[in-house]
């Protein structure tokens, strides 16, 4: 293998024609210098540069092997500069995972942010996945990020491998039609066991938000009627809004609330946290950290404009 010092030397050579200009650039003797070309020179087994008068110019193989070296030096210096980019989060590539509700508010905010910063030059990949599958493909390897949530009435998952940053918590409400006789009546807290024989629209079981309507239900003394399945919270809602049934559905989901329907507060809260899962290799990751001060400043900031007074205001 060709010694990539050497290249450079002759690449040196070639643009400031003389073995002393070489030597004073690199902080090298003339002699040194000298060694060094010729020690490339049987390497390669061709000869690289020849007198003419007091210069030394190069060879056509050497021609060849010079800008070879002048190649190697621009690649260098570019490599040292998206490392010392990546070393203070200003470059990389970066691939997230998050859930529906997270993906298309405070995560979006962020990468909205992040393309505005012309300081910074960090690029993001974004896939919509279910806190299970993001946590499983950030171990896996297959994102740097997972943004997740856990319920507060749900036992946590432990994921050893991973640490956890706090980005923001919501409350969970229960979705009622505004017709209905229960959302008439005003500064009351809902009680889940008045809904007991109510139809209920839930998430799909395999879900964690499956569980939390599952174990809230279950804490109030009942199993719902389970009417339809819907991941999509816009969906609950629409069916709410309808008249079919009533939802649990954490406050961030409902930012846009359709007419004819009552949120209404739990009387036995029940609240969702938000996280951002990284690999404990990577939680000194300068681009990473970079991503996660932004996820957690946009979090807080969504979370403050949905207000506890809009949700328990009647749409329609």
């Amino acid at each position: 293998m060709l010694d990539v010092r050497r290249l450079q030397m002759l690449a040196a050579l070639r643009r400031l024609g003389t073995i002393a200009a070489v030597a004073a650039e690199m902080h090298l003797t003339p002699p040194a210098v000298s060694m060094q070309l010729t020690a490339l020179e049987r390497e390669v087994g061709l000869p690289l540069t020849e007198r003419q008068g007091r210069r030394v110019v190069l060879t056509p193989a050497g021609q060849v092997l010079a800008q070879h070296g002048r190649d190697i030096v621009d690649l260098v210096s570019v490599a040292e500069l998206e490392v010392e980019g990546l070393r203070h989060g200003a470059s990389g590539t970066y691939r997230l995972a998050a859930f529906p509700t997270a993906a298309r508010s405070y995560v979006t905010d962020t990468w909205r942010e992040l393309q505005a910063d012309r300081a910074t030059g960090l690029e993001l990949r974004l896939t919509e996945l279910e806190p299970d599958d993001a946590a499983a493909a950030l171990a896996a390897g297959e994102v740097e990020v997972a943004v997740t949530h856990a319920y507060s009435n749900v036992p946590p998952v432990d994921r050893p491998s991973l640490t956890a940053w706090p980005l923001t918590t919501e409350d969970v409400l229960l979705a009622v039609p505004a017709s209905w006789e229960v959302a008439q009546a005003s500064g009351r807290r809902a009680d889940l066991a008045d809904h007991a024989g109510a139809p209920w629209v839930v998430p799909h079981a395999d879900l964690a938000c499956a569980r939390m309507v599952r174990h809230a239900c279950a804490a109030a003394g009942f199993r719902p009627t389970v009417v339809a399945e819907a991941t999509d919270f816009t969906v609950q809602l629409a069916l709410v809004a309808a008249g079919v049934a009533v939802a649990l559905v954490p406050r961030l989901a409902a930012s846009h609330v359709p007419d004819g329907v009552r949120l209404l507060d739990l009387q036995a809260p029940v609240t969702r946290h938000h996280f951002a899962l990284v690999r404990r290799s990577s939680r000194n990751d300068a681009g990473v950290r970079r991503i996660l001060d932004a996820l957690v400043g946009n979090a807080s900031r969504t979370a403050g404009a949905i207000t506890p007074h809009e949700a328990g205001a009647v749409a329609g």
